[in-house]
């Protein structure tokens, strides 16, 4: 419990947190489910997790814009109109939560409450009407967990990672999974737009003395600037609508150094409410968006960063990621999460796996990262199998550009597209390619192909078990593709079907393919 809560309060706050006046739902048996509730300056959002693994799946997702940090920027205070918003949303968190059968609820707050003359009054009503206490992290706590949640999603990422929140911006130095020097800087979304209402040439000096305080700024020349936070995802979101981007995915979106400025300059003559034809973008966060992208700019120039990428991971999944074992960080989120897909919709759990090492003869010098890819194509090559045969390749390109996945570039995604549209037998000519091509360089869609064709023969030749896998190999001897089978399994290629895959992926390698019996 938080120090400094009276005895009544915590007695009261027990009660609600029990269940007064609902009936509580348990948990299925072995359920791990939990929840975050994020109380922010600008926003408040209830996310709950289905299990603690590398890769958490969401299952529930909502936010309320009660902007308790608009109040400290004017006279240090939360407002009582902030404050009654954030209290009835909360009161419906902890709500949701209870009727999920959610125990585990950890409810987190940071600059807004911590900076706030009255943050203690907010924590002690929150208790009492909700049933929920409240843990007021520090600055420093919060570039922590904001970083380890950068590392979650990008786990490669070697640069700063800035995490904007409403009443605050936290300054991070990542690079192999560790972080080094950070600051948390009193410059939030929402105070950055009341210096703007007050006095618009305030701004950019406003900006220019935080920012004088990153002594360590010259470790992010060259490298990446990695952006966390509600308003910064959505200068990303309009950026990709600008310029019309075929992915409308924000997760390690990446911008040249040069878009923020241009954002400002943008948004600086563009009357906001034009924006709303912007997909996914939440109308609330228009009016912080000049001064975001102002301090965006600024900070790329500052560190002197090779360009900007969006994150969709930060503080929550950072606390989750915390509380993982060494273990189960290590893991790859793209590998886990293509496994777990692949477990849940294939018909045999072992068969990706299998398949990537029997056609790993055709592809041994590939670089690390295709193999990577490769893998995580193999995994998913059987989850079209429900779906009606003229429809399986769109579901495979589907699954690979739009699924929920992390650690990966929009180009990557596209290479896995490709793999699972050849695989399910997509058309060469279909019009999906022309989308690929935008996304991704043609000679990684080339190799892709050969994959989902490789995949493709694969299948038929098994039927997705492993028995047919098992008892064949499939290798490069000069300038042939040579298909090896026991002579105990030899029926397996009967018919033409086999042959004419293998001949198709003969011709994607360059190779000439031939059956042979052992």
């Amino acid at each position: 419990m938080l120090p400094g809560l009276p005895e009544p309060v915590l007695n009261l706050a027990r009660r609600v947190g029990q269940g007064v006046g609902l009936s509580p739902v348990s948990a299925p048996a072995g359920d791990d489910r939990c929840a975050i509730i994020d109380i922010g300056s600008n926003s408040i959002r209830l996310v709950v997790y289905h299990g603690r693994t590398r890769m958490s799946e969401t299952m529930f997702n909502e936010k309320v814009m009660a902007g308790l940090g608009r109040g400290i920027a004017a006279n240090g205070r939360l407002s009582d109109n902030a404050m009654d918003l954030a209290v009835a949303g909360l009161r419906r968190f902890a709500a949701l939560v209870r009727a999920m059968g959610v125990a585990n609820v950890r409810t987190v707050a940071t600059a807004a409450v911590r900076e706030a003359k009255n943050g203690q009054a907010f924590i002690n009503r929150v208790a009492a009407e909700c049933g929920l206490v409240i843990e007021v992290i520090d600055g420093e706590a919060e570039a922590r967990w904001a970083a380890m949640g950068l590392v979650s999603g990008i786990p490669f990422a070697d640069g700063v990672v800035g995490d904007l929140g409403g009443g605050s911006l936290e300054l991070i130095r990542v690079s192999n999974g560790e972080m080094g020097n950070r600051i948390s800087l009193p410059i939030g979304a929402l105070r950055l737009d009341a210096v703007r209402k007050r006095d618009r040439r305030a701004l950019g000096p406003f900006i220019a003395k935080a920012l004088d305080k990153v002594e360590w700024s010259g470790e992010g020349k060259g490298k990446p600037f990695y952006m966390v936070g509600g308003s910064w995802r959505a200068l990303a979101q309009i950026h990709i609508w600008m310029t019309g981007h075929p992915l409308p995915i924000v997760h390690q979106y990446e911008m040249p150094a040069t878009a923020p400025g241009k954002l400002f300059r943008s948004l600086s003559h563009t009357e906001l409410a034009t924006l709303r034809a912007v997909p996914h973008l939440s109308t609330s966060r228009l009016p912080s968006l000049p001064g975001a992208a102002m301090l965006l700019a600024a900070v790329v120039k500052k560190l002197g960063s090779s360009s900007v990428i969006a994150s969709g991971f930060g503080l929550r999944e950072g606390m989750l990621y915390a509380d993982l074992s060494p273990q189960d960080q290590a893991l790859d989120p793209l590998i886990t999460a293509a496994r777990a897909e692949g477990a849940r919709q294939g018909r045999f759990a072992e068969h990706g796996d299998m398949l990537f090492d029997w056609m790993d003869p055709l592809f041994a010098d590939e670089p690390d990262g295709d193999r990577r890819l490769r893998l995580a194509a193999c995994l998913l090559s059987d989850i079209a199998w429900r779906a009606h045969p003229d429809f399986r390749p769109e579901r495979g390109v589907d699954v690979a550009l739009h699924g929920n996945w992390v650690a990966v570039t929009a180009a990557e995604r596209a290479a896995l597209a490709c793999a699972l549209h050849y695989c399910f037998g997509g058309d060469p000519e279909a019009p999906v390619i022309s989308t690929l091509i935008a996304l991704a360089p043609v000679p990684l869609l080339v190799r892709a192909r050969a994959w989902g064709l490789a995949l493709r023969l694969g299948q038929r030749l098994t039927g997705g078990t492993a028995v047919g896998l098992a008892a064949s190999r499939l290798e490069r001897h000069g300038d042939s593709l040579v298909l090896r089978l026991g002579h105990t399994h030899a029926d397996l290629a009967g018919g033409d079907a086999v042959q004419r895959r293998l001949k198709l992926l003969g011709g994607a390698l360059n190779l000439t393919p031939r059956l042979e019996y052992a």
